[in-house]
């Protein structure tokens, strides 16, 4: 049975998504922020026959996730998605987006290697912390401008209001180095939640790289992260790239999959 979720299947809800908190990280961060009764978000579950949750679907405005340990009713999920005129974005655990093969096409797809770290057994011991400090509000240019001058980051820079929106609501942070009032090394969290955060923009400045900056400020930010109890995930496309955080105690769990609804795209 698939039926909308109200506040009072919560504690039901997260301890479902609880077992994989960092592949849930996007589910339960919109839920624990926007709820269940947003205009722009919705929350489907299923059940089975002994009245055991076994599957759930997020609408977080154009976007759908899809989130499941065994068997669902693919078709019956898919179906909601279809119904919704403005879908844009599928995304979810490889494995779970391949069941949709039947039901919903995709000319546009990306890939990613998806990986989580739930303790700091692999952190250095001790690292340099002094210059490493945390982002605040006045420090959103010179962080903007720092991935600006980066080329891997062409084409997939955050707005600044989304930045600075982060650092307000306390959905993430950012921790790093300057030189004097330019921002030379940088790594953020975003989508934090109650559980879980996720490992954005680690950059350095080109005419600093291979001095370890990146990784001291790693290091801080997962450090206190999992301080906090929360275990912390990330995206990334290539092994070479995958190598440097699994020195550090990150370990693969899977691919994150997104499939683009290019008939909806403006």
């Amino acid at each position: 049975m698939i039926r909308k979720l109200i506040e009072k299947d919560h504690e039901q809800v997260m301890s479902f998504l609880s077992e994989e908190r960092a592949i849930n990280l996007f589910i339960i961060g919109d839920i624990e922020n926007f709820g269940y009764e947003s205009d722009f978000q919705q929350i489907w579950g299923e059940w089975n026959e002994a009245d055991e949750m076994i599957a759930i679907l997020l609408r977080y405005k154009e976007n759908f996730i899809p989130y499941a340990k065994g068997p669902f009713d693919v078709e019956g999920f898919a179906k909601i998605i279809i119904s919704d005129g403005n879908f844009r974005i599928l995304s979810g655990k490889d494995d779970i987006l391949e069941q949709f093969a039947g039901y919903i096409s995709s000319s546009k797809k990306r890939s990613m290697y998806f990986a989580e770290m739930t303790n700091g057994d692999m952190l250095p011991r001790a690292f340099d912390r002094e210059d490493i400090r945390i982002a605040e509000e006045e420090d959103v240019e010179a962080i903007f401008l720092l991935r600006e001058r980066i080329e891997e980051f062409t084409g997939s820079i955050s707005s600044r209001e989304s930045l600075l929106h982060t650092i307000r609501t306390k959905t993430g942070r950012t921790y790093l180095v300057k030189e004097g009032d330019v921002a030379i090394s940088s790594v953020s969290t975003t989508a934090e939640n109650s559980m879980s955060a996720m490992v954005v923009g680690v950059c350095t400045d080109t005419a600093y790289r291979n001095e370890g900056l990146a990784s001291r400020s790693l290091s801080a930010l997962c450090e206190d992260v999992l301080k906090e109890g929360k275990t912390l995930c990330l995206f990334y496309d290539n092994p070479a790239a995958g190598s440097i955080y699994k020195r550090l105690g990150f370990k693969d769990i899977g691919r994150w999959t997104m499939w683009h609804n290019t008939e909806n795209q403006a």
